[in-house]
């Protein structure tokens, strides 16, 4: 199962178990079973530490738990872990083999205090990348708090379940049986869901703060960049995010970040993370900005609302709160969001198997994810607006290639319908004709570019119709003090390596700004931030 190479690093790794672990396996007689069987043994016979046993009593099958023998200790896959899962499986084998995690002191702290009896089942696919954050996650927890259960289960290996659940993207989180959340979630994410009162005491927190030199807005490529360029110039730096990582954690394969010929977005996000915390930078994540309060007088602090209440004060704000995928805006695009209705075809793709879908979007996004999902589905219409693609010819030619694929241009999207609790068609009206069109499907992929995450901003910089935050050649904006940087801005194509060229600028233009500026009135500061916030 596992090739010599596999084998050699999972070796090594295993050398830091602790504790002995059994891998208890359920099992049939068919394929998928006799494959995992093979795994579980490749695992054990490189640790004399880890053994295999079979019992054949749980429901799904092919399945194992791995245990640490005489305590609760538990931790189930449903499937083979392999892809995108193969760390989360050798994570699960070092954490209950009595192997420390990588994680704050606090965070554990606060799983072990949490009260109550939580059954987590995670349904993933492997190809999905947002799956194996979720995944680690809730297992980690079950380490820690043996009141806590889970069960992760590979969706195109249990298809009946899925579609008894009617399961349409990956990863999805039941507790207790009921809706728990879908889409990638970190451990403190997660945390804040059920660890009721978690917030309030963060935000009681985050308001004892001093002020900060610098405080940047969006832990993405520019925002990252942004701190470890301010944090070097030794001045006090903050940085607050709604998601560390931004929408590179959506991302598949980055084949054009100077220097690195294949990397994908999770890897990066978490350099991204690690390279911010080698600096002294204050990470403030999993908070949203929700208001901007200029300074109002020369020297003034600038004040940064959050949506949980509390105010962070600065000298300087970059704002680098990047941009999130472009929504069609018809009936039935919201009621049939993840029932049928995706945005990302690696991680959603092989949940519709045999189906019918569309790709709605003729750019290089929209045509590369109609490639891949032609592969795995039955059939895939895209739908275009223009009267032509919009994507590389290279790509064209591969998807004009493809003989379960049709494509439809000068097309205007104009209706997603379903049954109440899924998707079964997409409605377009013909540009040229006028003509309505009723196509029968069970899934809509959309593909149609991004929208900046500015709404929070409209009533303070200055904005393009788009939404776009209006930048100089420095990143300045309308006001002084604050700065820009990132798929946020009017900075022209939206590319990794350039946001994070704009975030190292913007940076750099907080400090020069401040290094002309008088020092600021300590005393009035807390006053003129909350009377601003009133």
């Amino acid at each position: 199962m596992l090739d010599a190479n596999l084998k050699g690093q999972l070796k090594t790794y295993l050398e830091n178990l602790r504790q002995p672990i059994e891998l208890v396996a359920s099992l049939d007689d068919g394929p998928k079973s006799r494959e995992l069987l093979e795994l579980l043994e490749d695992i054990a016979a490189q640790s004399d530490k880890v053994s295999v046993v079979r019992k054949d009593d749980d429901a799904r099958k092919p399945s194992f738990a791995i245990v640490r023998p005489g305590t609760d200790i538990s931790v189930r896959f449903a499937g083979l872990p392999l892809g995108h899962e193969f760390t989360s499986l050798v994570l699960t084998l070092l954490w209950v083999g009595g192997h420390p995690p990588k994680v704050e002191a606090d965070v554990i702290e606060q799983v072990k205090a949490l009260e109550g009896d939580f059954q987590f089942e995670t349904y993933f696919s492997l190809s999905c990348q947002n799956c194996p954050d979720v995944v680690q996650a809730l297992n980690l927890m079950s380490v820690i708090n043996p009141r806590i259960r889970h069960v992760s289960i590979d969706g195109a290996l249990f298809q009946a379940e899925v579609e008894q659940r009617q399961i349409m993207a990956v990863p999805t989180v039941m507790l207790n049986g009921e809706a728990f959340g879908q889409g990638r979630m970190s451990l403190e994410q997660i945390l804040a869901k059920i660890d009721v009162g978690a917030l309030a005491r963060e935000a009681e927190k985050i308001k004892t703060k001093d002020a900060f030199d610098v405080l940047v807005i969006g832990g993405g490529p520019a925002g990252a960049a942004a701190a470890i360029y301010a944090a070097r110039k030794g001045i006090r730096t903050g940085l607050a995010a709604e998601r560390f990582g931004g929408q590179v954690l959506d991302t598949m394969a980055i084949e054009n970040f100077i220097s690195v010929p294949h990397t994908e977005g999770p890897k990066l996000a978490t350099g991204l993370e690690q390279h911010v915390k080698d600096y002294d930078v204050d990470v403030m994540n999993l908070q949203k900005a929700a208001k901007l309060i200029p300074a109002r007088t020369p020297g003034d602090l600038i004040g940064v609302e959050l949506e949980n209440g509390a105010v962070l004060k600065s000298r300087t704000v970059i704002l680098s709160t990047g941009a999130r995928w472009r929504q069609m805006n018809v009936p039935g695009e919201d009621e049939y969001r993840n029932k049928g209705v995706a945005y990302c075809p690696h991680c959603d793709g092989p949940l519709f198997k045999g189906k019918r879908v569309a790709v709605i979007g003729g750019g290089n996004s929209g045509v590369e994810a109609a490639i891949d999902l032609a592969g795995i589905v039955a059939h895939v219409t895209l739908v275009e607006f223009d009267s032509q693609l919009r994507a590389d010819a290279v790509l064209q030619r591969k998807l004009a290639s493809l003989p379960n694929v049709r494509i439809v241009t000068s097309a205007l999207t104009t209706e997603v319908k379903g049954d109440g609790s899924k998707v079964n068609g997409l409605v377009y009206k013909d540009r040229n004709t006028g003509e309505v069109h009723n196509v029968d499907l069970e899934g809509v992929f959309v593909q149609i570019g991004l929208v900046p995450n500015t709404e929070w901003l409209k009533d303070s910089v200055a904005l393009t119709p788009r939404g776009e935050i209006e930048v100089d050649y420095r990143g300045g904006t309308s006001i002084p003090g604050v700065f820009a940087a990132g798929d946020a801005t009017t900075t022209p194509y939206k590319q990794i390596v350039i946001a994070m060229g704009e975030g190292a600028k913007a940076s750099l233009s907080a400090f020069d700004y401040l290094i002309r500026q008088p020092a600021p009135q300590e005393a009035n500061e807390p006053a003129d931030i909350g009377q601003a916030a009133a």
